[in-house]
Formats: C-alpha cells, structure tokens, sequence
C-alpha cells in the first residue's frame, strides 16, 4: 500500500511538472505573437500612411494638369465639355438707308469713293446692307466672315452681294496677345479706315487717308500684338459708345498684295506695312496716338486706263505713303485727326499721263458725347483737304478737296441711329475724259441705320 501511494505520488509529480512546463511554453508562445502581431502593426500603419502621402501627391499632380489642361483650351473630357460647331459663332449686322440730295445746290458734285448716290442720279438707297458671322471656334482660333448685300456693280446695277471681310486669327499665348491673321481684311493704316462704318459719326471717310486703300481691305497675312490689358480697352470703347476702331494691336504687320480688295494681284511686288498705336489714360481722358506707313508697287488694271491715256508699259507705279493719327476719346469732348503724305499714281493733264507724284492731305473731326438716360446725341464737325491722285478709280484720277461737314447723330435706342449733317465742298477731279473739272456746292444729308 506504501508503494501505491509512493508511485502515485511520483505521477502525480510529474504530471505537475509537464503542466509547468507546457504553459511556460505557451506563454512564450503568446508572447512572440504579441511581438509579431505589434510588429506587423507597426508595419502596415507605415505602409498606409506612405500609401496616403502618394495618393495625395497623385491628387494634386491631377488638379494641376486639369488646370493646365482648362487654360491651354483642350477639352478634357470631349463628351461633356466640347462645344457643337453651331454654339461657337454668332450673328450680327447693321443697314444704312441714305438720302444725301435735300437742299442739293449742284448735282455734278459727287464722290465716287464715298457714295454713289451721292449728285446727279442719286435718290433714296441702300449705303450698306452688312450681315457678320463670327466666332471664337477654339481657344486659339476666330472667324470673321462679312459679306455687303448692297454693293453696286456699276451706276445702274445695284444691290449685289460682295465680300468685304473672310480671315482667320490664329492665337498665340494665353491671352492671344500675339495673332496671325490670314485672308482679306482691312489694312492697318488709318484710323477711321479700321474704323467701322456702324461707329463711325461723318458719312462717309476722309478722302486723303481712304485713297490709300479702296474698301479699306485687302488679302494678306497680319501680325498683330497687344497686352491683354490694352485688348480690353480696344474692345471696351467700342462697347461703351466711344467711336473706337476696334482691335489692332499695339503693333500690327502685314505683307498684303496691293491691289485692294476683291482684285487680283496683277505684279510680284506684295506691299508691306507697319503700325505702332498706344492707348494711355490720363485722369479720365483716353489718348490714342499712332504712326503708321507702308510701301509697295500698285498695278493699274487695263480696264481702268482710257483710250490714249498715256501710262508706263508695265503699268506699276510706287505706292508709298507715311501717317500719323491722334485720337482723344469723347468722354465727352472728342478729337480724331490724321494726316498723311507720300507719293503714288496720279493723272497728269498737262501731259495726258499717270505719273508718280506727290500726295498729302488729311483731317480733323470734333465731337461731343451726350447721353441723356438711355439716349444719346452726338454733335460732331469734320474739315478735311486732300491733293494726290486715287489709284483705284479711272486713270488714277487726280483730286484736290477741300470739305466741311457740321452734323448731328442722334440714337433713341440701341439698334436705332439716325444722322443729319449739312455738308459744303469743293472738289477737283480730272481724268483724261474731264481735264477740267471743278465742282462746288452745298447739301443736306439723312441717314437711318439698324443695328442687330
């Protein structure tokens, strides 16, 4: 019975020790999977907090380029955000019905340049009928297409469309600060040539500044540039009723091919000209002065030379003139004037020939900007001279003018305008045909125009 109880004593001892031992083990077992576990704790908070750091970076590296993305006008998601061909462009235009022959003293005083129906065989006419698509088709292009619906083909056919403008601009920068301008558009000389007729306040243009270039236009390519800032104003005085010209940059480019618009080039000699302009305020006036040249070889077209006129074989003539503008916008008191000089085509009758001769003329027209409410009245008076020949009309016709014009324009609402000026002038033109022709009188002219 001794032994039984000492055996199961030494069982009983032993199993003892084996629990012992077995849950030592076990705590070193629990305790180097806490290590591990804390371990890979520590690890996968790393992990993720990098994790976090990258997708963070990758966020703002996405904002960043969609933001360079929107600036640069690319579409980044074409499906939402393109816009149709028809959402790009808009409409516009404008009419001028005219009367010029009340009060009329002379009928043999006319001006082929500035309005046909202006003297003998003149009555109530259509002046413009001008209708303008446009439109910024992308980030970096604009249109700019303008037929005229009452264009005359000759003295007893009127009304015929013809194209006045068709040109592209092609933006460079993020303003489009620098453009390239390509198809027929008007020529960067002149102020009141840049100048719409819609804003313009005298009938027609000054004969000394207009004779350089027929219809204001040619085909070509131009460079233009101008600050935003500067942009902005262009725009802002023709938006706010001020007579601007509209925008042509600080400095305009061009190489164009001469022979004005809707003619053929008929030489390889293209012209070339340069304008530097600059708006700066002072107080509350705007001054805008320019100075503005080109030169080029004009070739007088067979069809515009008399019989027995005598003319160079070739034709070509040096077309060289240099102007300069100053423009003092009506805020309210206004002054605009231009003067040029240079030399080009012009009708000789002392030896019955188209000579290269001497030009000069210009003019200055005073304004006064009125508005009451919504209306506004616009007194304005312009004096102009000019001597020098026209190129582009019979024989290089020869001119000496010397013009007064005292008128009012009166605008009840925004897409109404009508004007009523007196007008006194005294005009010399001669061709081969008319040697010696002086004409001088007085008239009233009456225009109403629509805007839309």
């Amino acid at each position: 019975m001794k032994q039984f109880f000492f055996t199961l004593k030494n069982v009983f001892v032993t199993l003892l020790m084996t629990l012992v031992y077995f849950d030592t083990k076990a705590q070193q077992t629990d305790t180097t999977i806490q290590n591990s576990s804390i371990q890979v704790v520590v690890k996968t908070d790393t992990v993720f907090i990098k994790e976090k750091k990258n997708k963070k970076k990758a966020v703002i590296a996405f904002k960043t380029w969609y933001e360079n993305q929107k600036e640069e006008g690319l579409s980044t998601n074409t499906t939402k955000t393109e816009k149709k061909w028809y959402e790009s462009f808009a409409i516009r235009g404008y009419t001028q019905f005219r009367y010029n022959r009340l009060a009329e003293t002379n009928d043999k005083l006319k001006c082929e340049q500035c309005d046909r129906s202006w003297g003998e065989g003149g009555g109530f006419a259509l002046r413009r009928l001008r209708i303008i698509l446009y439109g910024q088709i992308g980030k970096h292009v604009y249109f700019y297409i303008q037929p005229d619906f009452a264009s005359n083909a000759s003295s007893t056919s009127q009304h015929f469309a013809q194209l006045r403008d068709a040109y592209f601009d092609l933006g460079i920068g993020k303003h489009n600060e620098f453009r390239f301008r390509l198809g027929q558009s008007k020529v960067p000389f002149g102020f009141e040539n840049m100048q719409s007729s819609q804003n313009r306040l005298p009938f027609d243009r000054n004969d000394a500044l207009n004779s350089a270039v027929s219809n204001e236009r040619d085909i070509g390519v131009f460079f233009y540039w101008a600050p935003k800032k500067v942009r902005e104003h262009f725009s802002n005085v023709v938006k706010e009723g001020f007579k601007g010209s509209g925008d042509y940059g600080v400095v305009a480019v061009g190489v164009y091919n001469g022979q004005t618009a809707n003619k053929p080039e008929l030489n390889k000699a293209p012209h070339v000209v340069l304008r530097i302009a600059y708006p700066f305020k002072i107080k509350n006036q705007i001054i805008e002065p320019a100075i503005q040249g080109y030169s080029g070889k004009y070739t007088i077209a067979s069809d515009l030379l008399t019989k027995n006129v005598k003319a160079r074989e070739d034709r070509n003539y040096w077309d060289q003139r240099v102007a300069a503008s100053f423009v003092l916008y009506p805020k309210p008191f206004g002054i605009q004037a231009e003067y040029n000089f240079g030399r080009g085509p012009e009708f000789n009758k002392n030896t019955d020939s188209i000579e290269v001769q001497k030009l000069h003329g210009g003019y200055i027209t005073l304004s006064y900007f009125l508005p009451i409410k919504k209306q506004i009245i616009y007194p304005y008076f312009r004096a102009q001279y000019y001597n020098g020949g026209k190129k582009h009309e019979l024989d290089a016709r020869s001119y000496e003018v010397q013009e007064y014009e005292l008128g009012i324009e009166y605008q009840p609402v925004k897409q109404f305008e009508f004007v009523m000026a007196y007008v006194y002038s005294e005009r010399r033109f001669e061709d081969f045909a008319k040697k010696d022709n002086f004409q001088k009188g007085h008239l009233i002219r009456m225009q109403a125009q629509i805007n839309f």
